[in-house]
C-alpha cells in the first residue's frame, strides 16, 4: 500500500487548508455512500479521499463547488423567483385581511391589549401638571400667609 501524502496532492490543490477541507468533504461524501473513483484497497476514506484527488479522478473544481454550497447558509436565487415568492406573499396577506374573523379577532385582541395596559395620553399628562403647580400655588400662599 502506498501512502499519500499532502505533497502528492500539493501540486492539484496548492494551498494545504484547502486541500484538508476538500479531502474531508469527499471522505464525509464516501461515507454517505457516493461512488468512489479509485479502488479502495483497504483504505479508510480520508485517504481513499487524498488518493482521488493526487490521481485526478474527480475535478477538484467542482469538489470546491460542492463544499461551498454544502456551507452556504443562503441559497441564491434569480430574481424572478424572488419576485413570484413576494407576490403569492401579497395575495395570501390581502386573502387574510378579506376574511372578516381575522380583522374581528385582531380588533378583539387589540382591545384586550389596551385594557390591560396603563395607557397615559397628553390630556393626563397636563392635568397632572395642572394639578401639581396647584398644589405648588396652595403651598407656597400657606407658607406666606
Amino acid at each position: 500500500m502506498a501512502r499519500v501524502t499532502v505533497e502528492d496532492c500539493i501540486d492539484k490543490v496548492s494551498n494545504r487548508f484547502d486541500l484538508v477541507l476538500l479531502a474531508a468533504h469527499r471522505a464525509r461524501e464516501i461515507s454517505s455512500g457516493s461512488s468512489l473513483t479509485i479502488e479502495r484497497n483497504n483504505d479508510k476514506n480520508p485517504v481513499v479521499a487524498l488518493r482521488e484527488i493526487a490521481d485526478e479522478t474527480i475535478p477538484v473544481d467542482d469538489l470546491k463547488e460542492k463544499l461551498v454550497q454544502e456551507y452556504q447558509a443562503v441559497s441564491i436565487q434569480s430574481e424572478e423567483d424572488l419576485s413570484l415568492e413576494y407576490s403569492s406573499s401579497d395575495d395570501a396577506t390581502k386573502e387574510d385581511d378579506a376574511l372578516p374573523e381575522n380583522n374581528l379577532e385582531n380588533t378583539m385582541d387589540l382591545k384586550d391589549t389596551i385594557q390591560e395596559e396603563d395607557i397615559i395620553t397628553k390630556t393626563d399628562i397636563e392635568n397632572n401638571e395642572d394639578n401639581q403647580v396647584d398644589n405648588l400655588s396652595q403651598n407656597i400662599e400657606e407658607e406666606t400667609s
